[in-house]
C-alpha cells in the first residue's frame, strides 16, 4: 500500500482522502507516539479530517494537543515539544483536496522509512488500541504561533521596506505580516482572510495567480511582495519592479547569502545555481522530506527547491516560508531585488505538467520508462524520474509525488534549443498518457 507522496498524504476530499483514511493514519501515529501536536490551515474539510487523525491518536493512547489554525512551519515548530507533529493540509493543491503532513520533533518531516512504517501498520491493522482507562485525551497547546514568530524575530535583521504580503486565505495571515512588520517593515496584506475556497486565488504561488500581488508592488511603490502557498512552508517573492522572481533566482539568492560550504537542490534545479553560488551543489529528489533528509546527512547549510521550499537548517530542517519571508527581506534592505536578481545567470528554462488518471498510474509509468530509456543522451540520472543531461542542456521528466501528473522541465543555453528538448519530451510523455 503506498499512500504517501513527496510531501505527506494527499487526495480529494471523499475520494482518495477520507476521514476512514485519516482515523487509520491517527492509529497508525498513536500506535508508536505519546503526545502529538495538530494544527491545520483554512481547508473546509479539516475539522473533519482533524476530528478523524485525533480519534485515531487517542484511541492507541496519545494525548493529543491542539494548536489550531496554524502554518506547518509553526506546527513543525510546536512539535519540538512533544514526539511527533501532524498538520491538516494539502498544502498548495486546490480546494478539493484534503492532507495530511508528519513531523519529527526537529522540524524534518516523516522519512521514507517512517512513512512506510505507518503504511504498514494501515495495511496490516496492526493497531496499539488501548483499553477505556488508557485512551489519549485532548488538551491545548497554547502561544504556538507566537513561540514560532519569537524564534524567527530572534535571528532576523531590521529593514524598513514596504512589503505586500499574499497571504493565500491562509494560516501565513496569523504569523508573516506580525513578525515583517517587528522587523520595521510597513506591511499590506491581500487575501488575509481565512477561507479554504481560496477566493482570492490558487493556493499555488506561481506567476499566473500572483498578478494582483505584482501590480500591487508596482502601484504601491513597494519594494517587494511576497507570497505564500495554502499553508506557509513555502514562500516567493516579487522584486521592486513588479517582476517574480523565477524559483532558481531566489534559490541562489539565498544559497549565495546564506551558505558557505554546500547546499541541497532538488533534480530540477538550473544550472545557473551552480554557476553562481560557488559552493558545492547537491541534488536530490523532488520533496521537501528528500531535501531535509540529504541536508541533515551531508550537514549542507541551506537546501531548497525551485518550487519555493527552502531550509535554513540553523533554526529548522522543516521548510519555512516564514522564515524566508524574512530573509528575502534582509536581503533587500541591502539592494533592490531587481538588482540583486541581475548577478544570477539566466538560461532558458520551460516547464509544463502532463495529467493523466489516477487509476492509469502503473500503465503510464511502465511506458514513460521505455520511452525515457529510448532517448540519447550524454547522461541519465535516475534519481528522482529521468534527469538526462545533453551537450548543450538538460531536461527532466519525472511524475508528481503529490498529483497525477509527469512533471516536465527543459534547459539549455538558447530558448531555441529549450523548445526542441521541450517538444520531443512532452510528446513523449503525451504518448505514455495515451
Amino acid at each position: 500500500m503506498r499512500i504517501f507522496g513527496s510531501s505527506g498524504v494527499r487526495g480529494i476530499v471523499n475520494k482518495e482522502m477520507t476521514p476512514e483514511l485519516a482515523l487509520k493514519i491517527g492509529m497508525a501515529v498513536g500506535s508508536k507516539a505519546e503526545g502529538a501536536v495538530i494544527g491545520f490551515d483554512s481547508r473546509t474539510s479539516n475539522s473533519m479530517m482533524g476530528s478523524a487523525v485525533s480519534s485515531g491518536l487517542m484511541a492507541c493512547g496519545c494525548d493529543v494537543y491542539e494548536a489550531g489554525f496554524v502554518t506547518t512551519p509553526t506546527l513543525a515548530e510546536a512539535a519540538r515539544e512533544l514526539d511527533c507533529g501532524v498538520m491538516l493540509t494539502a498544502s498548495h493543491n486546490p480546494p478539493e483536496y484534503a492532507g495530511v503532513k508528519l513531523w519529527n520533533p526537529d522540524g524534518s518531516g516523516f522519512g521514507a522509512d517512517q512513512s512506510r512504517a505507518v503504511e504498514g501498520a494501515i495495511e496490516t491493522e496492526e493497531y496499539s488500541l488501548k483499553p477505556w482507562n488508557l485512551v489519549g485525551s485532548t488538551h491545548h497547546f497554547p502561544d504556538a504561533v507566537e513561540r514560532h514568530a519569537e524564534r524567527i524575530i530572534a535571528d532576523a535583521g531590521t529593514a524598513e521596506l514596504k512589503v505586500i504580503v499574499d497571504c493565500a486565505n491562509g494560516p501565513a495571515l496569523t504569523i508573516t505580516p506580525m513578525v515583517l512588520q517587528q522587523m520595521g517593515c510597513r506591511v499590506v496584506t491581500l487575501n488575509s482572510n481565512a477561507d479554504g475556497r481560496f477566493p482570492g486565488r490558487s493556493p499555488e504561488p506561481i506567476e499566473e495567480n500572483l498578478t494582483d500581488l505584482m501590480r500591487a508592488v508596482v502601484s504601491m511603490d513597494a519594494d517587494l511582495g511576497i507570497a505564500h502557498d495554502g499553508d506557509a512552508d513555502r514562500m516567493v517573492a516579487v522584486d521592486d519592479e513588479g517582476k517574480l522572481l523565477a524559483g532558481d533566482e531566489l534559490l541562489a539568492l539565498f544559497a549565495k547569502r546564506y551558505a558557505s560550504k554546500r547546499i541541497v537542490v532538488t533534480v530540477d534545479t538550473s544550472t545557473s545555481v551552480d554557476d553562481y553560488v560557488g559552493t558545492e551543489v547537491i541534488r536530490t529528489r523532488v520533496g521537501d522530506v528528500f531535501v531535509s533528509e540529504e541536508v541533515k546527512r551531508t550537514e549542507a547549510d541551506f537546501g531548497g527547491e525551485p518550487s519555493g521550499t527552502w531550509i535554513f537548517p540553523e533554526q529548522t530542517f522543516c521548510p519555512d516560508g516564514v522564515l524566508a519571508a524574512t530573509r528575502i527581506v534582509e536581503i533587500a534592505s541591502e539592494q533592490r531585488l531587481s538588482a540583486a536578481r541581475k548577478d544570477v545567470p539566466r538560461y532558458a528554462t520551460m516547464r509544463t505538467a502532463v495529467s493523466y488518471r489516477p487509476e492509469d498510474r502503473d500503465v503510464v509509468l511502465d511506458r514513460l520508462d521505455a520511452e525515457m530509456t529510448a532517448v540519447e543522451s550524454d547522461e541519465v540520472l535516475t534519481l528522482d524520474g529521468y534527469r538526462l543531461k545533453f551537450e548543450d542542456g538538460w531536461a527532466l521528466v519525472r511524475p508528481s509525488g503529490t498529483e497525477p501528473k509527469i512533471r516536465v522541465v527543459a534547459e539549455a543555453r538558447t530558448t531555441e534549443r529549450t523548445e526542441q528538448l521541450m517538444t520531443e519530451m512532452s510528446d513523449r510523455v503525451r504518448r505514455c498518457v495515451g
